[in-house]
């Protein structure tokens, strides 16, 4: 389970670092200064519009968000209920979680067309099949 545990501290680790080329775009966007002053006149009624890149890396971030607490449920609980046998293909579940978790912050940052939504579906596999070893 150490290894399953790694991947699970690593996934936590992305979901802050994927908060970080939204508020660089935003610091672009608004300028330092504005940015260090915390917020442009006017905000949030006015407010500059952030590159496209940045709101789709914003919107990346918030499905990490979203997604990260089913991982880490099934993470623990498998930690807890699955049987020693099943934890080496645990590890290749959430190793393969946490790929496809960076894999679709590039894909939907950079807006790949069609790749976005199968990138995702593989990581909620990856959470379905290390639930399934502790059903």
């Amino acid at each position: 389970m150490e290894t399953a545990y790694y991947y699970l501290g690593l996934s936590g680790v992305l979901t802050v670092l994927l908060w970080v080329p939204y508020i660089l775009g935003r610091a672009i966007t608004w300028g330092i200064p504005v940015f260090l002053n915390n917020y442009p006149e006017g905000f949030p009624k006015e407010q500059p519009e952030p590159p496209l890149w940045a709101q789709r890396s914003q919107r990346a971030h918030l499905n990490m968000v979203e997604t990260l607490p089913a991982f880490v449920a099934v993470v623990l609980a498998a930690g807890v209920i699955a049987p020693t046998t099943a934890y080496e293909e645990i590890a290749q579940w959430a190793q393969i979680f946490f790929i496809t978790r960076i894999s679709h912050a590039v894909i939907y940052t950079l807006g790949v067309p069609y790749l976005r939504t199968p990138i995702y579906l593989v990581s909620w596999l990856a959470i379905l099949m290390i639930g399934a070893t502790i059903v």
